[in-house]
């Protein structure tokens, strides 16, 4: 296991409280439970159940803010960024797996 230090550098460290993910956000945490509703993320939970968010979690809710922001309601924006995310990860795998054909 690594140094406390390493794990900050980690994007899916739950390093963040609700309140210090809203304030990076610029959002309420009401926004963020309702991003846990709609299934967009699902922030790691303290021993005493308090919601615990990481960087990749933040990075994800700003785009839904900002989403939000423009007009769109937030069960559409999650649906966005949801299927954005995965065919972003569909396009990395096919880019790999060719790599590794011509190899």
């Amino acid at each position: 296991m690594g140094q406390p230090d390493d794990r900050l550098d980690d994007e899916d460290y739950p390093a963040f409280t609700m309140g210090r993910a809203a304030e990076i956000v610029g959002c309420t945490p009401d926004f963020l439970r309702r991003l846990g509703e709609a299934k967009l993320i699902d922030p790691f939970r303290s021993g005493g159940g308090h919601r615990r968010y990481s960087r990749y979690q933040i990075r994800l809710a700003a785009r839904a803010r900002e989403m939000c922001d423009q007009g769109t309601d937030i069960a559409s924006a999650c649906r966005i960024i949801i299927l954005e995310d995965q065919l972003e990860e569909a396009l990395r795998q096919n880019r790999a797996h060719e790599a590794h054909h011509h190899d």
